[in-house]
């Protein structure tokens, strides 16, 4: 149950342990997106592999054939671009000095 209320946190970058300006957030956060989108079309451009591919089992050489990708949902986890995009985001964030963390809730007056 943890597990599924964690998952729901609201998150936030924070700099040096504050939350930065917006200004400056908005600046960093959108050339990091822009760069990591770019960065992550040339990937899934320059490294997809050709396909799909038509192939015959060895069983059956004139039988049946079946069309196939080269790669499959657990062979290479950055085929897509859109993980590698956020992936790459991320990075960037980092590496600027960002921390994600999470939100704090604001508590109620006492009085």
């Amino acid at each position: 149950m943890s597990l599924a209320l964690t998952a729901c946190t609201p998150l936030q970058w924070v700099k040096d342990g504050a939350p930065p300006a917006a200004e400056a957030l908005e600046q960093d956060s959108t050339t990091c997106r822009q760069q990591a989108w770019r960065e992550a079309q040339y990937r899934s451009f320059a490294y997809r592999p050709i396909g799909p591919f038509y192939a015959r089992g060895p069983a059956a050489p004139f039988g049946r054939g079946f069309y196939g990708w080269p790669y499959g949902p657990y062979s290479y986890p950055f085929g897509d671009p859109f993980f590698d995009e956020a992936r790459l985001a991320d990075f960037c964030m980092r590496a600027k000095g960002y921390e994600l963390v999470p939100v704090e809730k604001a508590k109620p007056p006492e009085g």
